[in-house]
Order: C-alpha cells, then structure tokens, then sequence
C-alpha cells in the first residue's frame, strides 16, 4: 500500500499513520526475492571449491571479491543451516609427549627431608 501511494503521500507519513517503522518498509521493499538463494549457492560453492577448508572469514573475502556485502554472522548461519564444517573447526586429538625430565619414577620422599 505505501508503494503505491508513494506518488501522492511521503513515505514517512504514511508509517506514521499505519503505525509502523520506517525502517521495517524500506527492509521489506528491498529486492530480497531470491538474493538468499543465490548468496546460499555461492557460499556452498565457495566452501566446496576450498576443498571444505575455507570458514566463515575467508569466505566472507571471497564473497567481498565477487562483489557481495555479507556479514561473517550471516554466513556462518548459511553454513550451520547447510551442514557446512571446515575441516580445520573440528577439534583433533593432539597426544601430548613427555619430556625427557618428566619420569615415572614413584615419590618416595614425598618432600619430609628431615634427617634422624
């Protein structure tokens, strides 16, 4: 209604009748009708074509070079709704060595150093 009647009344009037934000009319008037859809496509291909590397930053660079303005917290929903881990996200075991200081040797002692 507000789009077809912005000839003849300003924008701002007309929310301040309906009672609604400015704000809300200008983010629903946007061009949002499949734009998801292609940023969801290229996401997926950029993870893919990093060989399932790539997180969410370097994604976010990617996405900057083709021209796209995409926040790292929007892409990161994108990839949890797709199922999308980087490789490096997942936590690996890493067995810790002994040093050769560290022994098995028991404490017998156990620190009373007083002498009889």
């Amino acid at each position: 209604m507000i789009r077809n009647n912005a000839h003849k009344y300003s924008v701002s009037a007309m929310c301040n009748v309906l009672q609604i934000p400015r704000s809300t009319y200008y983010y629903e008037a946007k061009a949002r009708d499949n734009q998801d859809e292609k940023l969801t496509m290229l996401v997926i291909d950029i993870f893919k074509q990093s060989r399932n590397i790539y997180g969410q930053r370097k994604i976010k660079v990617e996405l900057k070079k083709l021209g796209w303005t995409v926040s790292r917290r929007r892409i990161s929903r994108i990839m949890k709704e797709q199922g999308l881990v980087s490789k490096y996200t997942v936590a690996q075991f890493k067995p810790t060595r002994t040093t050769c200081n560290e022994s098995d040797i028991s404490n017998v002692l156990n620190r009373e150093f007083h002498q009889d």
